[in-house]
Order: C-alpha cells, then structure tokens, then sequence
C-alpha cells in the first residue's frame, strides 16, 4: 500500500469514527427535557384566564419532534395553537362564502399577547423574552429553555370544501412576515425517509448538522450562513441509494455528493421541496438560495477531504 492510500485509510478510520459519534440519537435526558419543557409550557397557558375557554392546543416541533437534534441546539422548540387561517389560493374561484367560513373575530396579535401573557405570568418577566418570531423562555427553577411560538392553525384548501390534513400551522411575526409550516407532515416525512433508508436518514442528518459546526468554529464562511433546517431537507431530498453503505463515511459522501451535483443549476433541484412537501426548498421567498446551499456542499466535501 502506497504512503497515500494509507495515511487515506487512516483518514477515512478517523472520520468514521467522528460520524458515527455524531450520528448517535437523542438520549433519554434530551427526550425528557423535551417532554418537560411541553409539559411546562402547557401549564402556563392552561393557567390563563384569558386563554380559558378557547380551544388551544400545545405541541413541541422542530428537531427535538423530528429527533434530528445535536447538542448545539439547545432550545426545544413548542408550538401553542389556537383558531385557523385558510388559503383559498389553490382551488379555482373557491370563496370564503362557499366554504362556509367567515372572518374571525379573534386576531392574531391578541392571541400572541395573551399567550405572552401566561408565560410571564408562570415563569416571570425575567425569563420570557419576546422575539420577532418567538418567546425565548429560559427559566432555571422550573428547568426549561425552549423557543414558544403562538400559531394559528393553516389549512390550505385542495377544493371548495376540503383541506389538506393534518393542517399547518401560520405565524404572523412582529415585522408582518407570515410564515406557514406544516409540521406533521415534516415529521411524517422524516420518519418515512428514515425507514427507506435503513434508518440512516436521521443519523446523517445529524453528522451534517455537526460538521457544519465544525466548519463554522474552523472559520468556513460557506458553513455560517446555512440554518440547520435547511440542511435536514438537503439530506432529505439525497436518493435513497445514498444510504445504508457498510461505512457511514460512505453514506455521507454520496449524500454530499448527490446533493451538490442537483443543486448546480436551478433545473435540477427546482422541484425540491422541503421535507413536509408543501412547500418548495428553493423559491424567492425561502430565506436562503440554492448558491448557498451548493457552496456548503462543496466546502464540506473539501474540509472532510473526500476523493473524486
């Protein structure tokens, strides 16, 4: 074996071994502080006078839900929902009026405050900060640091009278941007993917996840600008081939390089959509590009030292 084939296995060994760390789940701790920090945050609005009465529900989401979590996203993301928003848009010259719905009298902005509210109310005004999107809520005496987001619930109509189930959900941030998601199907999806992939999908979700931090702590510019939930729907949209390689190291190529190769040119991703499927991965309104994405890609590809 020449000196450079094997200082590559060593190499290869090394990065094997850092993946498969990396890939690891989350543990029984991370899973009950995430039950924990629900269970919290639905006492609190329970306790709501204001809230009492009106049918809400409270729901953790985003990578604790979807078990795609590293240690470096410490908040749990909760979501408290309550009335509807609805989307017309899609079936042809659907109204209001032939759904049988009309304008609510509830609005958004009463409910985020009153969902507010309650948590200063539970925690104290100390450990509740309002954010553009979302309340920061870190209180050490009751042991919870989690990202609460009041929604309405979204439903998008497919015809006069029916609506894609289970619904979305829709925030109306502080600045006046609307954000839809659909978490559900985010977490279907994911759990499906999963399967297909001999249980892969998460764990190299999760090593992408890691080595972008890594990248950013080595100073990679290309690595800073990528949210983790943009990197869980790159992964999500690699071929299922790409998985289940004796070497995790293996996976994790082919999946970079999948990947990199579709995100080149428009053409080839322009149908990606986000894990929930409702949504396009790469339109105007996502806030971030495929050219990003791409340079991600390559500057991992370059800063693991995978070979062509």
């Amino acid at each position: 074996m020449s000196s450079t084939a094997a200082a590559f296995d060593r190499s290869k060994a090394a990065w094997e071994g850092k993946f498969r760390k990396w890939m690891g789940a989350a543990s029984d701790t991370e899973k009950a502080r995430r039950e924990h920090a629900e269970s919290m945050i639905r006492a609190a609005i329970q306790d709501s006078k204001a809230l009492q009465g009106r049918l809400v529900r409270v729901f953790t989401q985003g990578s604790y839900r979807n078990n795609t979590n590293i240690p470096q996203e410490s908040d749990v993301d909760v979501s408290v929902c309550s009335s509807y928003t609805i989307d017309l848009s899609f079936p042809p010259g659907a109204t209001k009026a032939g759904a049988g719905l009309s304008d609510a009298t509830y609005d958004y902005t009463t409910f985020k405050n009153e969902v507010g509210a309650a948590l200063v109310a539970k925690f104290g005004s100390s450990a509740v900060k309002r954010g553009n999107k979302a309340f920061d809520v870190s209180d050490t005496s009751y042991r919870v640091d989690a990202d609460v987001v009041a929604a309405f619930d979204h439903r998008r109509y497919t015809s006069q009278t029916e609506y894609i189930k289970p619904v979305g959900t829709c925030i109306r941030a502080d600045d006046g941007h609307e954000i839809i998601n659909w978490p559900e199907q985010h977490y279907l999806n994911g759990v499906s993917k999963n399967q297909t992939t001999g249980m892969r999908f998460k764990g190299v979700t999760r090593i992408l996840k890691e080595l972008r931090f890594e990248m950013v702590d080595a100073g990679i510019a290309a690595a800073r600008p990528l949210p983790s939930y943009l990197v869980e729907c790159l992964v999500f949209n690699a071929p299922t081939s790409d998985f289940g390689h004796s070497f995790v190291y293996d996976d994790v190529r082919e999946v970079i390089a999948s990947v990199y190769n579709a995100t080149k040119t428009d053409e080839r991703c322009r149908e990606w959509g986000e894990v929930n499927e409702l949504k396009y991965l790469f339109r105007p309104t996502q806030p971030w590009t495929r050219e990003q994405a791409n340079a991600f890609l390559l500057a991992a590809w370059r800063h693991v030292g995978f070979k062509s």
